[in-house]
């Protein structure tokens, strides 16, 4: 179940991310709110992720979540560079923290 709650704490994240660029690019009352929604969202899965997790593994995985989630989203719905090597990296952030998972 902290695994779960983990991975929905970083899609919150992402979520966060996405409205904090959309709150930049027009600042009405619906994007702000999808902002604070999705942040408060992804700290409380993830408060309840570090009931069972060790605190480094769980915030390791949570930012890696959310820093690719966030790079995925800008370049599908953002217009960001698909460059080839911006996904081999975003692929080695998500391998570092599947990796995290099968240690801990």
């Amino acid at each position: 179940m902290a695994w779960a709650s983990l991975f929905i704490a970083g899609l919150c994240e992402t979520l966060g991310v996405a409205a904090m660029n959309m709150v930049n690019r027009r600042r009405n009352l619906s994007s702000v709110l999808l902002m604070v929604l999705a942040f408060g969202g992804s700290f409380l899965f993830m408060s309840f992720a570090m009931r069972t997790l060790p605190m480094g593994t769980a915030y390791a995985v949570w930012t890696g979540i959310g820093a690719a989630g966030g790079a995925i989203v800008g370049m599908l719905f953002f217009g960001e560079s698909r460059d080839w090597r911006r996904i081999v990296f975003i692929t080695m952030i998500l391998g570092a923290a599947v990796g995290l998972k099968l240690v801990s």
